[in-house]
């Protein structure tokens, strides 16, 4: 590993002298123009004669003329954000943009101040707060999403960095772990379309996977809720990643092509007309490559694309049509030799996955209101295949095959009404979800036959919301109060909205102009997953008709210091409180406790009796100085904890690390060099000792092909603490036409080791050959486990 290390370090260097005599053959450093517009908010109308700033630029700026447009020339290559102030309006400042030869056009917003007090700021980027959620809520810029050490631009693993967000450093997955809830406690929206998961390779029932399916090229920033949801966003009880897509460039044609850690790009930005623009990407990936020269036994690779177009139909009326689409394979590496390999491949599928999600948003602007509706549909189509020992040559070694399809259909509308110091929302939602299975599965208990198993669901839901928020008039007090209610056609007991109503509460008060006090509280639901939903007996009866919405209750309190848009201090409490969690009824444990390996959750009987706690203290730390430095610490206490039921003793869930420690910071150096680096420590978690005497047995490992754990002693063991070290190093060449970019990411660049417990995996020898077929036992092996290893990548960006 260390010669590959050496390697990447050798060709990144070549790259860059070579790169550098090229650049080096200009007479004068490279600036840019930047165009823009500034509108009021409200009106559409141009915002005449503002002023308009490079923020870390002093003195760089210009101001619009009598149609709203501004142009500010020699600005030098980076990432800014605007400021535009006009009397009569509050001074705002925009998200990041990137300046190059590909800089898009500006479009900034404006809100008019009723008050006229010209020097306030409402939006002090990049610390902005909704009044909906004054708490746990975080701001992710381009500045993390382009050069985030150890995340290769990928968003599971940027947003790591923040507070109450685990990983886990087993294997190669992007679960999002917040707050100690599971991976499918998270909901993920694009400029306001759900997208279902935003991972290939997803665990259906689930998320995760290996690599994220969003291209980090469109985005142009994330806004990231652990808490305090926003009534507008259903299904939620971990966190909300809500992204912003950038729009189309109306001036010109931009291309950017990009080499990753596990993929080649191409995206574009541009326009068709004077009022249609576009985006697209599209990605194939080599991770089959990078995986095989790992030494790793499975290959995923997959193909992805998205796009985006937005038409202005006038003023105040624009149509967005959205599409994320995505193709997934894994196939097994059965020539890779030795014992860990040999466990892998006796029990991993080859697996098939296509999804993709097509949306359309109009939108029409009418003065002090604003509506929007949207049309959505997403689609998965999950196939996998397992033959024991991976002998394909027989029918009678097929041990899985499952194809599973997941539909939804979503018709939203939302209005939202301005009225100087209040803010309304109201909106509702139908959707269509239809889940269908058809899986031949052989299950340990019969006798080795195949289980035949179908099922069809077709369920139609609802869902309805109000919010409203109010400020005073010093801006020091603001109140948000929301609601929500959904049903559906499951069951009786979900067809009644008042058993899902979802209350919540927001406040905030501004003690000085720097320190500010903030508190949330807000009960929120979640329909169990379609696995469980459509699960069925052998004679067709759905057997999980009695599960119920699962319900968390979450409060929060939080303190945070600030000084201009350079520093923020912030600590905050948080409590969760889960009810109706379904219950395995076959192993006695949470289903929310599953669900972080490739496969598919939820098939299974069960039953809403599991509950559960999750609780902790939250400390982060931010310094930025625009165009130079950023860093950002966090570091979170916590317990995790769950029960069967009501009057048994918490137990530690799978998700109790305990602690959280992360510390990410990229500096900016003379002639476009920056570096980055990122150290993360995680408590060890707690995991379950095997179950040695069934494991053992021929006929259940025959049909699983790996350990089954000993559920009575759930999580009473806990593996050791992790520490984990990035480093990137970026370099950037600007050229009048064109950028150049060259990055070198090392993930774990210690190369420390996390030891796991020992694997029981069977020799293929029965110990027992002369026993009744049932009584047969193989003999068994123990092989050590530990993961970690030095990941260097090499990437290179051109823009053009």
């Amino acid at each position: 590993m260390r010669n590959k290390v050496e390697f990447v370090f050798m060709l990144f260097l070549l790259l860059v002298l070579s790169i550098s005599q090229i650049a080096n053959a200009r007479i004068a450093p490279v600036t840019y123009p930047v165009r823009g517009k500034v509108i009021d908010k409200q009106s559409r109308r141009p915002v005449g004669y503002a002023n308009v700033f490079v923020t870390g630029i002093p003195g760089k700026g210009a101001s619009t003329d009598s149609l709203g447009v501004f142009r500010i020339e020699q600005v030098p290559p980076g990432i800014y954000r605007f400021e535009a102030s006009c009397i009569g309006y509050h001074t705002v400042s925009t998200s990041e943009y990137i300046v190059s030869a590909s800089t898009p056009f500006i479009e900034i917003e404006m809100e008019e101040d009723a008050n006229m007090l010209s020097t306030v700021v409402v939006m002090p980027s990049p610390f902005r707060r909704s009044l909906e959620s004054p708490v746990s809520m975080r701001i992710i810029g381009l500045q993390e999403i382009e050069k985030s050490p150890g995340a290769n631009r990928d968003v599971s693993r940027i947003v790591r960095s923040y507070p109450g967000v685990s990983f886990s450093p087993i294997g190669y997955r992007n679960d999002l772990i917040v707050r100690g809830g599971s991976p499918s406690e998270n909901r993920f929206y694009m400029d306001g379309i759900e997208i279902p998961n935003i991972n290939h390779f997803a665990t259906q029932g689930a998320s995760g996977g290996p690599v994220s399916i969003v291209n980090a090229d469109l985005i142009r920033e994330i806004t990231f809720y652990t808490g305090a949801f926003p009534a507008n966003r259903s299904g939620a009880l971990s966190s909300v990643l809500d992204f912003r897509l950038k729009d189309g460039n109306p001036d010109k044609q931009a291309f950017k092509a990009t080499i990753g850690a596990s993929e080649v790009s191409l995206s574009g930005t541009g326009h068709l007309s004077d009022r249609t623009t576009y985006l697209f990407s599209a990605r194939q990936s080599y991770l089959q490559l990078l995986f095989k020269a790992l030494g790793l036994p499975f290959l995923p690779n997959f193909i992805d694309g998205q796009f985006k177009v937005k038409t202005k139909f006038s003023e105040h009326d624009e149509l967005t049509l959205l599409g994320l689409v995505g193709i997934d394979k894994m196939k097994l590496n059965t020539d890779e030799k030795g014992e860990d390999a040999e466990y892998l491949l006796s029990y991993l599928p080859t697996i098939n996955q296509e999804t993709f999600t097509l949306g359309a948003s109009y939108r029409h602007y009418s003065g002090k209101h604003v509506q929007s509706l949207t049309l959505s549909h997403n689609y998965l189509n999950n196939r996998n295949i397992k033959y024991r020992n991976n002998d394909d040559s027989s029918e009678d070694n097929l041990t899985l095959r499952l194809r599973s399809v997941e539909q939804k259909t979503t018709l939203r509308f939302e209005n939202q009404t301005n009225l100087g110091q209040w803010t309304l929302r109201e909106g509702g939602e139908l959707n269509n979800s239809i889940y269908s299975n058809n899986s031949r599965q052989k299950i340990f208990g019969n006798s080795g036959i195949l289980s035949i198993y179908e099922t069809s669901l077709n369920i139609f839901s609802w869902g309805a919301f109000f919010s409203s928020d109010y400020t005073t008039a010093n801006k020091r007090l603001a109140l948000s109060a929301g609601i929500r209610m959904d049903g559906n056609t499951y069951s009786s007991e979900m067809k009644q909205p008042w058993k899902q109503l979802s209350p919540r509460l927001s406040a905030s008060y501004k003690l000085t102009p720097q320190w500010t006090l903030s508190g949330n509280a807000g009960l929120y639901h979640q329909l169990p997953p379609y696995t469980a939903l459509g699960f069925k007996d052998n004679d067709g009866i759905y057997l999980n008709k009695n599960l119920k919405y699962m319900q968390v209750l979450e409060s929060s309190i939080g303190l945070d210091w600030h000084y201009e848009d350079r520093f923020m201090v912030s600590a905050e409490g948080f409590f969760k409180r889960y009810n109706r969690i379904p219950l395995s009824l076959q192993d006695n444990i949470p289903l929310a406790c599953k669900g972080n390996d490739y496969g598919v959750v939820g098939n299974e009987a069960l039953a809403s009796t599991a509950n559960g706690r999750a609780y902790g203290l939250e400390n982060m730390f931010r310094w930025q100085a625009s165009g130079r430095f950023n860093l950002v610490s966090s570091f979170t206490l916590f317990r995790s904890e769950y029960r069967n039921r009501s009057e048994a003793e918490y137990i530690s869930s799978a998700w109790d690390n305990r602690f959280i420690l992360n510390m990410s910071g990229t500096y900016n150096l003379p002639r476009r060099w920056s570096i980055g680096g990122k150290v993360s420590y995680i408590g060890g978690a707690p995991y379950t000792p095997y179950d040695i005497e069934k494991s053992s047995l021929v006929e259940a490992w025959d049909a699983k092909g790996q350990p089954y754990y000993d559920y009575s002693r759930y999580n009473t063991e806990r593996l050791p603490n992790f520490a984990q070290f990035d480093l990137r190093v970026d370099k950037s060449f600007y050229f009048r036409r064109c950028m150049v970019g060259i990055y070198l990411d090392i993930q774990n660049i210690t190369g420390n080791k996390l030891k796991q417990a020992d694997v029981i995996m069977s020799t293929g020898i029965i110990e027992n050959p002369s026993a009744p077929v049932n009584e047969q036992r193989y003999k068994m092996k123990y092989l050590k486990q530990e993961s970690g290893t030095i990941l260097p990548t090499l990437g290179v960006t051109v823009e053009f």
